[in-house]
Protein backbone atom coordinates (compact mmCIF):
# COMPACT_ATOMS: atom_id res chain seq x y z
CA UNK A 1 0.00 0.00 0.00
CA UNK A 2 1.78 3.37 -1.28
CA UNK A 3 0.16 6.35 -1.21
CA UNK A 4 1.41 8.89 -4.12
CA UNK A 5 2.61 12.64 -2.74
CA UNK A 6 2.79 15.42 -5.65
CA UNK A 7 5.91 16.22 -4.05
CA UNK A 8 7.33 13.00 -2.88
CA UNK A 9 10.14 11.68 -4.64
CA UNK A 10 10.19 7.99 -2.97
CA UNK A 11 6.46 7.72 -3.86
CA UNK A 12 5.77 9.02 -6.71
CA UNK A 13 8.91 6.54 -8.05
CA UNK A 14 7.00 3.77 -6.35
CA UNK A 15 3.95 4.76 -8.04
CA UNK A 16 5.31 5.20 -11.15
CA UNK A 17 7.02 1.36 -11.40
CA UNK A 18 5.01 -1.22 -13.40
CA UNK A 19 4.08 -4.47 -11.47
CA UNK A 20 6.35 -8.03 -12.89
CA UNK A 21 4.40 -10.37 -14.04
CA UNK A 22 6.65 -12.52 -12.13
CA UNK A 23 6.55 -13.08 -8.36
CA UNK A 24 9.28 -11.65 -7.00
CA UNK A 25 10.42 -12.04 -3.21
CA UNK A 26 10.97 -8.67 -1.43
CA UNK A 27 12.50 -8.66 2.33
CA UNK A 28 12.16 -5.75 4.46
CA UNK A 29 14.49 -5.35 7.81
CA UNK A 30 12.29 -5.12 11.24
CA UNK A 31 13.54 -2.41 13.19
CA UNK A 32 13.69 -4.13 17.07
CA UNK A 33 11.99 -0.55 18.43
CA UNK A 34 9.54 -0.04 15.51
CA UNK A 35 8.21 -3.62 16.38
CA UNK A 36 5.25 -2.90 18.84
CA UNK A 37 3.79 -6.00 19.93
CA UNK A 38 3.13 -9.65 17.63
CA UNK A 39 -0.35 -10.88 16.74
CA UNK A 40 -1.79 -12.66 18.95
CA UNK A 41 -1.48 -8.97 20.62
CA UNK A 42 -1.90 -10.65 24.22
CA UNK A 43 -5.35 -12.44 22.93
CA UNK A 44 -7.70 -9.43 23.78
CA UNK A 45 -11.24 -10.12 23.41
CA UNK A 46 -11.56 -6.91 21.71
CA UNK A 47 -9.04 -4.79 19.28
CA UNK A 48 -9.99 -0.95 19.00
CA UNK A 49 -8.38 1.21 16.52
CA UNK A 50 -7.90 4.30 15.49
CA UNK A 51 -6.23 5.59 12.56
CA UNK A 52 -5.35 8.80 10.74
CA UNK A 53 -4.38 8.94 6.86
CA UNK A 54 -2.03 6.61 6.35
CA UNK A 55 -1.64 5.68 9.63
CA UNK A 56 -3.95 2.28 8.39
CA UNK A 57 -0.84 0.84 6.74
CA UNK A 58 0.00 -1.21 10.40
CA UNK A 59 -4.28 -1.45 11.12
CA UNK A 60 -4.02 -3.48 7.96
CA UNK A 61 -1.35 -5.58 8.84
CA UNK A 62 -2.92 -6.30 12.16
CA UNK A 63 -6.15 -7.02 10.47
CA UNK A 64 -4.85 -9.04 8.13
CA UNK A 65 -3.02 -11.53 11.03
CA UNK A 66 -6.18 -11.22 13.13
CA UNK A 67 -8.73 -12.04 9.79
CA UNK A 68 -6.15 -14.42 7.93
CA UNK A 69 -6.20 -14.89 4.68
CA UNK A 70 -9.71 -16.48 3.84
CA UNK A 71 -13.35 -15.43 4.39
CA UNK A 72 -13.73 -17.79 7.38
CA UNK A 73 -11.80 -16.92 10.56
CA UNK A 74 -11.51 -18.98 13.97
CA UNK A 75 -10.57 -15.78 15.92
CA UNK A 76 -12.62 -14.80 18.09
CA UNK A 77 -11.42 -10.96 18.73
CA UNK A 78 -13.69 -8.38 17.88
CA UNK A 79 -12.33 -4.90 16.10
CA UNK A 80 -13.53 -1.35 15.68
CA UNK A 81 -11.49 0.60 13.04
CA UNK A 82 -12.29 4.07 13.47
CA UNK A 83 -10.36 5.54 10.17
CA UNK A 84 -9.82 9.57 9.86
CA UNK A 85 -9.40 10.78 6.31
CA UNK A 86 -9.68 13.95 4.88
CA UNK A 87 -12.23 12.85 2.02
CA UNK A 88 -13.51 9.56 0.53
CA UNK A 89 -10.68 9.89 -2.07
CA UNK A 90 -8.42 9.46 0.88
CA UNK A 91 -9.51 6.26 2.04
CA UNK A 92 -6.43 4.00 1.68
CA UNK A 93 -7.36 0.09 1.35
CA UNK A 94 -10.72 0.78 0.99
CA UNK A 95 -11.76 -1.98 -1.32
CA UNK A 96 -9.52 -4.50 1.43
CA UNK A 97 -11.65 -2.98 4.11
CA UNK A 98 -15.01 -3.26 2.17
CA UNK A 99 -14.03 -7.12 1.42
CA UNK A 100 -13.07 -8.24 5.03
CA UNK A 101 -16.02 -5.89 6.32
CA UNK A 102 -18.89 -7.77 4.68
CA UNK A 103 -16.59 -10.81 4.93
CA UNK A 104 -16.37 -11.07 8.66
CA UNK A 105 -19.64 -9.14 9.59
CA UNK A 106 -19.43 -10.82 13.11
CA UNK A 107 -15.67 -9.77 14.11
CA UNK A 108 -15.28 -6.19 12.11
CA UNK A 109 -16.51 -2.82 12.07
CA UNK A 110 -15.27 -0.17 10.31
CA UNK A 111 -16.14 3.53 10.58
CA UNK A 112 -14.63 6.16 8.11
CA UNK A 113 -14.60 9.58 9.36
CA UNK A 114 -14.29 12.61 6.66
CA UNK A 115 -13.30 15.51 7.92
CA UNK A 116 -13.18 17.26 5.05
CA UNK A 117 -15.71 15.93 2.72
CA UNK A 118 -17.82 18.02 0.77
CA UNK A 119 -21.01 18.61 1.68
CA UNK A 120 -22.83 18.02 -1.91
CA UNK A 121 -20.37 14.83 -2.61
CA UNK A 122 -21.95 11.93 -3.70
CA UNK A 123 -19.08 9.35 -2.86
CA UNK A 124 -19.73 9.35 1.11
CA UNK A 125 -21.29 6.37 0.99
CA UNK A 126 -23.17 4.17 3.87
CA UNK A 127 -20.12 3.43 6.96
CA UNK A 128 -18.89 7.00 6.43
CA UNK A 129 -19.37 9.54 8.98
CA UNK A 130 -18.40 13.43 8.74
CA UNK A 131 -16.25 15.42 11.01
CA UNK A 132 -13.49 14.24 13.80
CA UNK A 133 -12.50 11.04 15.49
CA UNK A 134 -14.25 12.07 19.13
CA UNK A 135 -14.53 10.86 22.64
CA UNK A 136 -18.17 10.36 21.66
CA UNK A 137 -17.59 7.87 18.79
CA UNK A 138 -14.50 5.91 20.20
CA UNK A 139 -17.28 5.09 23.98
CA UNK A 140 -19.74 4.48 21.03
CA UNK A 141 -17.43 2.19 19.00
CA UNK A 142 -15.45 0.51 21.83
CA UNK A 143 -15.81 -1.16 24.96
CA UNK A 144 -14.58 0.68 28.35
CA UNK A 145 -10.85 -0.06 29.35
CA UNK A 146 -10.48 -3.67 30.57
CA UNK A 147 -7.74 -6.01 30.61
CA UNK A 148 -9.86 -7.44 27.66
CA UNK A 149 -9.15 -4.78 25.25
CA UNK A 150 -6.52 -3.34 23.43
CA UNK A 151 -5.74 0.04 21.26
CA UNK A 152 -3.81 0.72 18.62
CA UNK A 153 -3.44 4.48 17.60
CA UNK A 154 -1.20 5.26 14.40
CA UNK A 155 -1.66 8.28 12.63
CA UNK A 156 0.00 12.10 12.47
CA UNK A 157 1.73 13.21 15.37
CA UNK A 158 -1.39 15.64 16.35
CA UNK A 159 -3.71 12.26 16.98
CA UNK A 160 -0.91 10.80 19.37
CA UNK A 161 -1.22 14.09 21.39
CA UNK A 162 -5.39 14.13 21.29
CA UNK A 163 -5.75 10.47 21.76
CA UNK A 164 -2.66 8.97 23.80
CA UNK A 165 -0.06 11.73 24.49
CA UNK A 166 3.24 11.42 21.78
CA UNK A 167 4.13 8.56 20.44
CA UNK A 168 7.70 8.29 22.42
CA UNK A 169 6.21 8.65 25.72
CA UNK A 170 4.80 5.26 27.62
CA UNK A 171 2.42 7.47 29.50
CA UNK A 172 -1.27 7.13 28.40
CA UNK A 173 -2.90 11.04 28.37
CA UNK A 174 -5.53 12.78 25.89
CA UNK A 175 -8.88 11.05 25.29
CA UNK A 176 -7.69 7.46 25.95
CA UNK A 177 -6.35 8.20 29.38
CA UNK A 178 -9.16 10.55 30.22
CA UNK A 179 -11.43 7.14 29.47
CA UNK A 180 -8.98 5.42 31.57
CA UNK A 181 -6.90 3.55 29.40
CA UNK A 182 -3.32 2.67 30.32
CA UNK A 183 -0.06 2.02 28.88
CA UNK A 184 -0.77 -1.91 28.70
CA UNK A 185 -4.09 -1.28 27.14
CA UNK A 186 -3.14 1.08 24.35
CA UNK A 187 -0.36 0.46 21.68
CA UNK A 188 1.26 3.86 20.09
CA UNK A 189 2.32 2.62 16.47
Amino acid sequence: LIKAYPEGKASKSMTSLTPSPDETPVCFKHIKFNVKVQHPYGNPKFIGMIAGGTGISPMLQALHAILGEDETTEESTKVSLLYGSQTSDDILGKEMLDVWSDSHKDNLSVTHILSNEPTESSTADAGMERGFITKERIAKAFPSASNDVKIFVCGPPIMYDIFCGPRGEKEITGILGEMGYNDTQVIKF
